[in-house]
């Protein structure tokens, strides 16, 4: 353990399975079943943890000079996606938008950047026995050479950016990207999705974007490389913070694309209560969306035990298996269920009512969207994370390893947590203690025939 302050979190900190366990969660149905026995249907093979990295360090390797105090912050945040490298036991990764928290000033709540010029980074590593070790590292640039930066796009639209204290305002970005998921295109170039527009991104093998493909309608002026809208204008009503988190790329070459959250359609409090989310299909060949596919969460206190907050609930990662196959992983923080769903041929419920911002009942609304007509994807119950001892909270990235093996990779958040005590006296980061780590994972059988 490095000599950085840490306040340990009970909740953060624990497995998944040992989290239901202990009460967390309220239940001990989440670690066992009815026999009281270990989840046997699968089981964790390796975990490796990435040792600490000064965050300013990494990013002045990349980028001399973005980056002046890191207010003793660490690399982290990685566990936005993985996906395979080629070689056994490495993986592409990428982070988020960078330390980020929420300290509530005169009652209303702001969204701190404690470390602004952090660029959000794809960063190669190698699982070696329980360390994970970093390789590589690409910035996100834009056009001109310049860090994209994690900071929020746009007044009105995105939240306003504050200092780590939440007392100075931070100025908008117009480059800035909130990426999630990540793939691998064949000639070498990745594809990455964004929280904010929400957003498609290409980005060139080197780490420049090519091309940010937004919603018809969300006007982003001032972006130092092209912006597209080719997306359904529906999604300019993500929820705040829960545009694109998974990605998915298909073996023809189409990218998959989930929204986090339902949408905020016809409000926020509907957004807040449904448990109806979108997949969406795009051919990078068309440069369009060919498809949009209506998919539905199973209740929070299905996918967490003793959890009753519907809003709780996000897909966080969708991996291709087979020709149509995807796995699809449902989570809240301290649990995570996969699925395993197969997409249609034809377009799904693009250019339908269901994409009209108009449409009363709204899509987010139906309490039974089949009844009403809307094709619902089926879906069946691969594995519970939450029964599977070993698995850590937060899974945000899941690769296929195998015919019967997965990678997992967890968010950790740069160690970052909400609150003014996120900080100390000197404004140095009290650490959460938990730590980024690579979970290797056997499935009872395999994932395709």
């Amino acid at each position: 353990m490095s000599a950085r302050v840490v306040r340990r979190s009970l909740a953060a900190g624990l497995p998944l399975a040992l989290l239901a366990a202990v009460g967390v969660a309220g239940t001990a149905t989440g670690a066992q079943d009815r026999n009281h026995r270990p989840e046997a249907t699968a089981r964790v093979t390796a975990s490796a943890l990435l040792g600490d990295v000064p965050l300013g360090g990494f990013s002045n390797s990349m980028l001399p000079g973005s980056v002046g105090d890191d207010r003793g912050v660490m690399l982290g945040g990685i566990g936005s996606d993985i996906y395979p490298a080629g070689r056994r036991g490495e993986f592409w990764t990428v982070t988020d938008r960078g330390p980020n928290g929420q300290i509530k000033v005169d009652g209303t709540k702001r969204r701190t950047f404690p470390v602004p010029g952090f660029d959000p980074a794809i960063v190669k590593v190698r699982v070696r026995g329980e360390r994970v070790e970093v390789l590589r590292s690409l910035p996100l640039t834009t056009r001109s050479g310049a860090p994209v930066t994690g900071l929020p796009n746009q007044a009105g639209r995105d939240e306003v950016p504050y200092s780590y204290d939440a007392r100075t305002p931070l100025a908008y970005d117009p480059n800035g990207l909130d990426t999630e998921g990540i793939v691998r295109g064949a000639d070498g170039s990745f594809w990455l999705v964004d929280e904010y527009g929400p957003s498609l991104v290409h980005v060139s093998g080197s780490g420049r974007v090519l091309a940010r493909y937004v919603p018809g309608g969300l006007h982003l002026q001032g972006a130092d490389y092209p912006v597209v809208e080719a997306l359904p204008g529906v999604l300019l009503h993500r929820k705040t913070n829960r545009g694109f988190e998974g990605l998915a790329l298909l073996p023809n070459g189409d990218l998959v694309l989930a929204v986090q959250s339902p949408l905020s359609l016809p409000d926020e409090d509907a957004g807040e209560a449904s448990r109806n989310v979108r997949l969406l299909r795009f051919s990078p060949e068309k440069r369009a969306v060919t498809g949009e596919y209506a998919y539905r969460f199973d209740a929070v206190g299905v996918v967490d035990p003793g959890e009753d907050d519907t809003s709780e609930l996000k897909i966080s990662s969708v991996v291709a298996i087979g020709g149509n196959g995807l796995l699809v992983e449902e989570r809240t923080d301290r649990a995570a269920r996969l699925h395993r769903v197969t997409l249609p041929h034809g377009a799904g419920i693009l250019d339908s009512r269901w994409d009209r911002p108009s449409a009363s009942p709204s899509y987010e609304e139906l309490a039974d969207p089949a009844a009403s007509g809307v094709p619902v994807l089926r879906k069946s119950l691969v594995v519970d994370l939450g029964k599977v001892a070993g698995v850590p909270g937060k899974i945000e990235g899941v690769a296929v390893t195998g015919r019967d093996t997965l990678a997992l990779v967890n968010d950790n958040d740069f160690g970052m947590t909400d609150g003014a005590g996120a900080f100390d006296a000197d404004g140095r980061l009290v650490d959460s203690g938990i730590e980024t780590s690579v979970t290797l994972l056997k499935l009872p059988r395999p994932l395709t025939r």
